[in-house]
């Protein structure tokens, strides 16, 4: 399956926008991108493994938390992954 790296993410992916993992859960999935690229663990995960509040990762088009199964959630490899960082703004 593909997972789909934001530009911000992307200096720790060895510059690629996304990359191919195998994987049948959710959970697997950003583990192998993790262990393809190490990197990206401190940017994704809290020093306890729990996947980062101002992170959020969509499977297709759902974003997981929202899941009945999270990061549990199975995937096949016509699925693909979005991590998408959250973005502080408004009016100053």
């Amino acid at each position: 399956m593909n997972i789909h790296i934001p530009t911000p993410l992307r200096v720790y992916s060895d510059k690629q926008d996304t990359v191919n993992v195998n994987a049948a859960t959710v959970g697997e999935a950003l583990d192998a991108l993790t262990v393809k690229h190490p990197d990206l663990k401190k940017h994704l995960y809290s020093e306890e493994g729990k996947l980062r509040s101002f992170v959020n990762v969509y499977l297709n088009d759902e974003d997981i938390r929202y899941l009945p199964e999270k990061e549990s959630t199975k995937v096949s490899e016509k699925d693909a992954l979005s991590i998408i960082p959250s973005i502080a703004g408004g009016l100053a």
